[in-house]
């Protein structure tokens, strides 16, 4: 068995945007993929909003608190994905980069979350599909 790729989720203050990415990706379920999420400037706690919509998919945020990003997750990770193009990132990507741009959702009700949840769940899956094919 092959160890499964690591896709590493950055947004600037991994409370939203990388926190739906990593939890998605998680859900996914797929054992040949594990996510992680960091932030550049990391906020105090996870986007109550995000929290909401991700517990209405049964997604279990209860663990997860908003973290720097490190020189060691950037080597660790197979796949680095930019919520937000241009993040300043604290050393090197060692493997594969990829850019999207999503809106930052800071101070959003669930209701607009919820598109930017299933738009980022869109390409989650979209990015799984590619990775483990």
């Amino acid at each position: 068995m092959t160890h499964p790729k690591t896709v590493l989720f950055i947004c600037k203050h991994n409370a939203g945007r990388s926190q739906l990415g990593a939890h998605l990706l998680t859900h996914l379920g797929d054992e040949r993929l594990v996510a992680m999420s960091a932030g550049i400037t990391p906020a105090e706690t996870i986007n109550p909003a995000v929290t909401a919509t991700l517990h209405e998919l049964g997604i279990d945020t209860s663990a997860a608190k908003p973290r720097a990003v490190t020189t060691e997750d950037l080597d660790a990770a197979d796949v680095v994905v930019l919520m937000k193009p241009g993040l300043p990132l604290p050393g090197t990507v060692r493997g594969e980069l990829v850019e999207w741009s999503f809106p930052d959702p800071t101070n959003w009700e669930a209701d607009g979350v919820r598109e930017l949840r299933d738009a980022i769940d869109t390409k989650v899956r979209g990015l799984a599909a590619r990775l483990v094919n």
